[in-house]
């Protein structure tokens, strides 16, 4: 009875070169989005000094900046012409 059963390792073909380019490109895709979701949830500060009016509260004065004047357009009446049929 011993000699029927056949406890050899199945034959795994190798893997070809599509199927690495797909499992590689898999892994470097989820490694990217790791860091991408990391990169929202630490972000980092775009500068390295520290100064002391960032750590103050800012008045609603001094946080809003003025706006500039839009420049005027000259608004010329439009022609209004009748369509003809």
């Amino acid at each position: 009875m011993a000699a029927e059963l056949d406890f050899s390792p199945p034959e795994i073909p190798e893997p070809t070169f599509m199927e690495n380019v797909l499992r590689y490109g898999l892994f470097f895709g989820a490694i990217f989005q790791l860091i991408c979701v990391l990169a929202i949830i630490l972000p980092v500060s775009k500068s390295h000094k520290t100064d002391s009016d960032s750590f103050e509260p800012k008045n609603s004065e001094t946080v809003k900046k003025p706006k500039a004047a839009a420049p005027q357009i000259s608004k010329k009446p439009k022609k209004e012409t009748k369509k003809k049929r």
